[in-house]
């Protein structure tokens, strides 16, 4: 494995890690986590793929503290800069959660740089009052954490999320800087989009793993699916049943090897 560090369009230093050979694939992680939650995934795809974890802007190596600089513009132009970091053209790009939505919002603005996009677990797109609603969430998320701790800020919420998600959120506390991840939570502000219909413009070939917890609902998964002009549902939820990094590795590898096996 090689470690790089670059810099963002507004000097912010943000970290990566590079394994494997072949067509190239980036993997964002969820919000929460850090590269090492994908890394699993990674080691099954490896032998075939060129596979970027970045730490997302705000976590894990990459930390910000302030929170201005935590919007979806922000985040996709840190893709774009990873990118031409490493003399990548074109990438096929796979998230979840919060790295699903900075794929399809890199899929949106740079269709020419997305080979085909993976969103495992979308989040919501809420309408204006569910908008007010994850506002308030992860303000007062945020205050929990400057108060007392990343630990005491997750603990009133993880239990609403499949265990796979607790697993790799609290994995990735003891390296995740206080400061940054309440700068992070300042993402609730931006609008990611309107409106699911908005994804009709995306026209990169994308494979949606359906959520199965409120703030990645299963019938969004599926309607993100008919509204992509190329999208695919895999019959493979994010539910209960995967409890940590390797299980939804182990789940989600085999679907994702075929789905991008020749795509360039």
């Amino acid at each position: 494995m090689e470690e790089t560090s670059y810099q963002a369009a507004d000097d912010c230093t943000l970290y990566a890690t590079v394994t494997g050979e072949g067509q190239n694939l980036v993997l964002l992680h969820a919000g929460g986590p850090d590269h090492k939650s994908m890394l699993p995934l990674a080691e099954r795809l490896a032998d075939r793929f060129t596979v970027v974890l970045p730490d997302l802007r705000g976590y894990g190596r990459s930390v910000c503290t302030d929170p201005a600089r935590h919007t979806w513009a922000q985040y996709v132009e840190d893709v774009m800069r990873l990118l031409h970091h490493l003399g990548i053209a074109r990438a096929a790009l796979a998230g979840a959660g919060l790295g699903s939505t900075i794929t399809l919002r890199t899929a949106a603005a740079y269709p020419e740089r997305v080979l085909a996009a993976v969103l495992i677990g979308v989040e919501d797109i809420e309408d204006d009052e569910a908008k007010k609603a994850e506002i308030r969430f992860l303000d007062e998320f945020a205050a929990r954490v400057e108060a007392d701790g990343i630990e005491a800020g997750w603990e009133p919420i993880l239990a609403g999320f499949p265990p796979v998600v607790g697993a790799m959120v609290r994995d990735a506390i003891p390296r995740s800087d206080p400061a940054s991840i309440v700068a992070a939570a300042a993402i609730g502000h931006d609008r990611s989009f309107r409106s699911v219909d908005e994804l009709a413009t995306i026209t990169a070939p994308t494979l949606v793993f359906p959520g199965t917890d409120p703030r990645h609902p299963t019938a969004l998964a599926e309607q993100a699916a008919e509204t992509l002009p190329n999208g695919q549902l895999a019959m493979i939820p994010i539910g209960d049943d995967l409890r940590t990094a390797e299980d939804l590795a182990r789940a989600t590898a085999p679907a994702i090897r075929e789905f991008l096996t020749g795509r360039s």
